[in-house]
């Protein structure tokens, strides 16, 4: 009788599984992320695989390193990224003209004719899910969000 008695007062002061925030922004964040990986396995191309078309497509060449570091990831899981954009050719691999040892990734024109495309699937993927928001509170939420990610010094940015 005191176990259960005991058993009961334990459980009544845990929190409930949906009354933390944590659990909303990871229930919507799948959602988000599942269906935006879908639409762009239709075309070939993994999230990771997007990530870095879409680092590359904004500058002329990254060292693999530069990107390794601005996504919290390793030069190796980069590497293996980069290897299968490269066998897709929409990335190629080159010399480092600052230092010829070294390595730059560098967006092919295929790659750079398939990044809007991509990004007009994000956009669509966006609306689906939170077109039903007023554009205030669309704002209002993504406003938050950043406010999260300044004051937790959040850097790494997601992939999967």
């Amino acid at each position: 009788m005191e176990t259960k008695s005991l058993t009961m007062q334990t459980s009544s002061r845990v929190s409930n599984l949906e009354s933390h925030t944590g659990y909303w922004l990871r229930f919507v964040s799948n959602h988000v992320s599942q269906a935006f990986a879908k639409k762009i396995e239709a075309r070939g191309i993994s999230v990771a695989e997007w990530v870095v078309l879409r680092i590359l497509f904004e500058c002329e060449a990254e060292s693999p390193s530069a990107i390794a570091h601005r996504l919290d990831m390793t030069r190796g899981a980069i590497s293996k990224i980069a290897d299968k954009l490269i066998a897709k050719t929409l990335i190629a691999r080159a010399a480092d003209p600052a230092d010829g040892r070294a390595q730059v990734l560098t967006i092919t024109a295929k790659g750079r004719r398939m990044v809007p495309e991509l990004a007009a699937l994000a956009d669509r993927n966006d609306a689906e899910i939170f077109g039903h928001l007023s554009a205030a509170d669309r704002k209002a939420l993504t406003r938050i969000l950043k406010e999260i990610v300044a004051g937790q010094k959040l850097t790494s940015a997601p992939i999967d």
